[in-house]
């Protein structure tokens, strides 16, 4: 274990802030495709049962129409999928396009409890969740990592790291299971 642990290191998955500018990239681009989707009629008629079925979102369709609810959900991601991409060179842009995920994730996830079929009931109900529910779970990681993000920029701002990725100020004290003090 100690070899993996050190050649890790000596690839560099302690330097950089290798896992924020990961996860910042990883959004991108999962808000570029959920977003992408959202323009086409089979995800409107999928979304159906979710949206009408969300204790935030329910509101889209009377205000919008079903097409009109996934066209505003789209750009809606594609907005904050650009404002997370603007965040790599200006973290006051990333602490907008993390908000606005969270606010995402949060309005996703909080349709579980609800979505019809959501458990199965041949295996007892809850917990045994059915694909609704299965498709919904990953909304949970998602506003982890949003909140992840957002801390993080948060951080960078309040230091002054708005405009440059590398800087000699850390970002976060933590020290790392190997003791080296990360951010540096």
């Amino acid at each position: 274990m100690n070899f993996i642990v050190r050649s890790l290191i000596q690839l560099g998955i302690l330097k950089h802030d290798l896992d924020y500018h990961l996860l910042r990239a990883l959004m991108v681009i999962i808000s570029l495709f959920f977003g992408y989707q959202k323009w086409f009629d089979y995800e409107a008629q999928a979304l159906i049962p979710y949206i009408s079925h969300g204790p935030l979102i329910f509101w889209l369709y009377p205000v919008f129409g079903i097409r009109g609810a996934t066209y505003f959900l789209g750009v809606s991601e594609w907005l904050f999928g650009a404002l997370l991409l603007a965040g790599f060179w200006n973290k006051k842009l990333g602490i907008l396009g993390a908000l606005g995920l969270c606010f995402s994730m949060i309005a996703t996830s909080t349709i579980i409890p609800f979505i019809p079929g959501g458990w199965a009931a041949s295996a007892g109900g809850f917990p045994a969740m059915t694909e609704r529910v299965a498709f919904l779970m990953k909304d949970l990681v998602l506003l982890g990592v949003s909140v992840y993000l957002l801390r993080q920029d948060v951080i960078r701002a309040s230091l002054g790291k708005t405009t440059s990725t590398h800087s000699t100020v850390p970002p976060r004290q933590d020290l790392s299971p190997t003791g080296v003090l990360e951010g540096r």
